[in-house]
């Protein structure tokens, strides 16, 4: 078995792709030369080598750039073929030069925070909302950070010559808000801008393309696809990979190979699990703000199978009341759940932050996944209970990207 990195093979193809196809060939493209059809799974934590001169030397070169080695693997905290392959695709599918893949998202994210602070760019500028944990890790400042909430509009203003970062989520976790990108990135200046790209993957949007030089995701959700893998990844220029498969290295936060080789498995199904999860969240979407039960809708204008919605009646009850649908955190599964951000993914957010940022405590966020429509809206009404006295009609709220400035 082959063990190098699949970059070196990659450098063949020039041709441009569709997204399906490189969905689904993406970090594959040398196996057929290999006679092989199933990427392998290389579960080695060391590799032998009778060259000690030439892996020191690679091990000098990964210490002074982050550069992956042109030759054989030295320890599996240096790198894995098995995890190089997801990130070839992965990068391929966002347009970058290159993606790191890390033990979680929060791992990922938290590598980025540490490169730039080593750095002394400390200050971060963020828009509310950003999934929970993240809000956390930069509020609480335990990686030494220093953050500034603004909205869109603001982040010109908000910058300070120690900012090394910009962070967005968009569409939001869970309001389904959306941000321009394009202009946030204008707004940025010479500061890297960071977009979490976990709702919207890249089968609806690729970040780099508008401006962002980092796009991280929660490979957790959409990208792992079937709610049986834990991990992180940013896609980015080389010059970036090189610094964070450094922190990568020093911290820990590794991807284990088989994790690695779910989630390519994950990637080549990617588009048709999106696009399918979210044509049943459009509908969902129409029949919910036609709703008597229902406050209020929020769905994204570039659609997608996240769906966010306000209630009369208490959600504690909706989500008792579910018996197809899984009441559970997390997301972008095969199946579809519901949760309460307000008690759980968004907790541990302070009451009024969260509620200014538009997570009210009669908000519930869903995750569509590829059960029918008419199954999954069976579970919904039921679960929905009977309409309350006074409720009034629904505003649907289809959220447009902010206006450039």
């Amino acid at each position: 078995m082959d063990t190098t990195s699949t970059r070196a093979h990659d450098g063949v193809r020039t041709a441009p792709r569709a997204l399906a196809t490189e969905a689904v060939h993406a970090g594959r493209d040398d196996l057929a030369r290999q006679g092989l059809h199933a990427p392998p799974i290389d579960l080695s934590t060391t590799y032998p080598s009778y060259d000690s001169r030439g892996e020191a030397a690679r091990i000098d070169a990964f210490a002074t750039t982050g550069a992956e080695s042109d030759g054989p693997p030295v320890y599996g905290r240096l790198g894995n073929p098995t995890v190089a392959r997801f990130e070839t695709a992965l990068a391929r599918l966002e347009g970058t030069e290159a993606a790191v893949a890390f033990a979680s998202g929060m791992a990922a994210l938290s590598a980025v925070l540490l490169v730039r602070g080593s750095m002394g760019l400390r200050h971060v500028v963020a828009v509310r909302p950003l999934y929970g944990c993240s809000d956390h890790l930069l509020t609480a400042g335990l990686l030494g950070s220093e953050v500034t909430w603004t909205d869109p509009a603001g982040v010109a203003d908000a910058l300070r010559p120690d900012t090394g970062l910009v962070i967005v989520e968009s569409p939001a976790n869970p309001t389904l808000a959306e941000v321009d990108l394009r202009a946030v990135a204008h707004a940025c200046g010479s500061v890297p801008l960071l977009v979490d790209n976990t709702f919207a993957t890249p089968v609806l949007q690729r970040p780099a393309e508008h401006g962002a030089r980092l796009v991280l995701h929660s490979a957790t959700k959409y990208l792992g696809g079937h709610g049986d893998v834990l991990a992180g990844v940013v896609a980015c220029d080389e010059e970036f990979a090189g610094r964070l498969r450094q922190v990568r290295f020093a911290t820990g936060g590794v991807l284990h190979p088989l994790a690695g080789y779910l989630l390519l498995r994950g990637l080549s199904t990617l588009p048709v699990r999106v696009r399918a999860a979210s044509a049943t969240a459009a509908e969902l979407v129409r029949r919910l703000a036609a709703d008597p039960r229902v406050a209020r809708v929020h769905y994204p204008s570039i659609g997608g199978a996240m769906v966010a919605f306000e209630v009369y009646g208490d959600p504690h009850e909706v989500i008792a009341g579910v018996r197809l649908i899984t009441p559970a955190v997390s997301l972008g599964s095969v199946d579809t759940l519901i949760q309460h951000p307000a008690s759980i993914s968004h907790r541990i957010v302070d009451a009024d932050d969260r509620r200014g940022a538009g997570v009210s405590d009669q908000l519930l966020r869903m995750s569509v996944g590829l059960e029918d429509v008419d199954d999954l809206w069976s579970d919904l009404d039921q679960a929905l209970g009977s309409p309350s006295r006074g409720a009034g009609n629904c505003v649907t709220s289809h959220n447009e990207p902010a206006p450039a400035h």
